[in-house]
């Protein structure tokens, strides 16, 4: 509750406030012009991956055929957003990653609709009241849910009833970094860094682009005041690790101390722990860890290729010593094009595939969490959980039998070198009680 309520205080001093007519906030763009629908194409509750699958000729047509259909029940009116209830999704032509959205809405009773993030639904609107006969879905929570995600997880029903009566306009402020994802109705924290699930396929992250799309569902909704702005990296990095309660840093920034191990194969260099250039060798804490979240930053030299050691026993490789290697490298680099898909980045060696294409370009700080508890190993790079695996259930490895130390329930965290300047940052590490 006091985390929720910090959030809400810093929300209201710090968001940018919206005036209809004066345009933008500073350091956010229009989505609407107030004039046309300059920017925006028609798409209804569709798959994009299909779409993306399309020839070019079909696509076209499709899209061709979706504007057509659109331009029947939008308008502009007023300097608003007009949507009859009926007809494809209004749909941006940008495509974004990490974003903040700012936008105002007003609809009418009976009617729902809702925001799709990245092209994936959605942030959702409601009738709120009795008389919109959808309590049973959850309606009397009020909008600002991850209506999609799946029933009881984290964000699908808002935290609270934030909606303002019918005729008068709400306003949303909606943050996506990765699928993390924060919702603010009406100055109300209605979702806290939960994750958005890709509704197409739930085994795989949300997407990591994707447009904004308005929902038509049922009657009139008008649209205003809409203004977005691209979260650069340095930023979304920052507000992914916005939560401090428990987690001990176990780097100085300055030298080695508190790390043992091939200490002679590692320097620190502008606030980083790298490996030296053609230096192999192992580097890891001083303490033990049980069920812990390790947190931090790293960066990938072209070709780069390192790992994070977890429950290393301080002997041997990693990869087979260790309870795993949790593998750290450049996945677009030529000469790993062909490797088994649990050699990948943030997969564990040889035992678990991670999720690939969410890596920032080589040379930029990525963001990376890391939790353990038990044989269960959950990766989350940039905001999406790429790997999410229990140790103890895999059966088939990639050099035919368990790594020796696959079972052990505790050991050091540490990085595993293989020649190359792989920097790493912010490292901190906190103890989780056993389950």
């Amino acid at each position: 509750m006091l985390v929720r309520l910090i959030a809400f205080v810093c929300f209201a001093a710090l968001a940018p406030i919206a005036v209809a007519g004066e345009g933008p906030p500073e350091g956010f763009s229009e989505l609407f012009n107030g004039e046309d629908l300059t920017g925006w194409h028609g798409r209804p509750h569709f798959d994009p991956r299909k779409l993306e699958a399309m020839d070019d000729d079909e696509r076209r047509r499709t899209l061709d055929g979706w504007w057509n259909e659109a331009l029947e029940h939008w308008r502009v009116e007023d300097g608003e957003l007009v949507n009859d209830g009926k007809g494809p999704y209004l749909t941006t032509d940008r495509e974004f990653g990490d974003f903040e959205l700012l936008l105002e809405y007003k609809t009418v009773p009976k009617a729902d609709s809702g925001i799709y993030l990245r092209g994936n639904p959605q942030v959702q609107i409601w009738d709120y009241t009795r008389e919109g006969g959808k309590w049973d879905r959850g309606a009397d929570k009020g909008s600002g849910g991850l209506f999609n995600n799946t029933r009881g997880r984290e964000g699908q029903l808002p935290l609270a009833l934030a909606d303002k009566p019918f005729g008068e306009w709400n306003r949303f402020r909606i943050r996506q970094v990765g699928a993390r994802t924060d919702v603010w109705l009406n100055n109300q924290l209605v979702v806290d860094h939960a994750l958005m699930e890709n509704y197409w396929d739930r085994g795989r992250p949300q997407f990591r682009q994707g447009p904004i799309q308005l929902q038509t569902h049922g009657g009139e909704i008008r649209w205003r005041n809409m203004f977005v702005r691209e979260i650069p990296a340095d930023e979304a990095n920052r507000l992914l690790r916005r939560r401090d309660e428990g987690f001990e840093s176990v780097f100085n920034g300055r030298d080695l101390t508190g790390w043992q191990g091939d200490t002679g194969s590692y320097e620190v260099v502008d606030g980083a722990i790298v490996s030296r250039p053609g230096k192999g060798g192992n580097l890891f804490t001083s303490d033990e860890y049980a069920d812990f979240v390790a947190r931090l930053e790293f960066k990938l030299p072209p070709g780069g290729n390192n790992g994070l050691a977890i429950r290393y026993p301080g002997t041997g490789r990693p990869h087979l010593t260790a309870m795993c290697e949790l593998q750290v490298l450049d996945n677009d680099a030529e000469k790993y094009a062909a490797l088994d898909p649990r050699q990948y980045h943030g997969s564990a060696y040889g035992m678990a595939a991670a999720h690939r294409g969410f890596l920032r370009p080589v040379g930029g700080w990525n963001y990376q969490e890391v939790t353990v508890r038990g044989p269960k190993v959950t990766v989350e790079l940039n905001g999406f959980v790429i790997l999410d695996t229990d140790l103890s259930q895999v059966t088939e490895f990639k050099d035919g039998a368990p790594p020796p130390g696959k079972d052990r329930t505790s050991g050091y965290f540490g990085f595993a070198g293989h020649n190359d300047p792989v920097a790493f940052r912010k490292v901190e590490i906190k103890r989780l009680d056993p389950q």
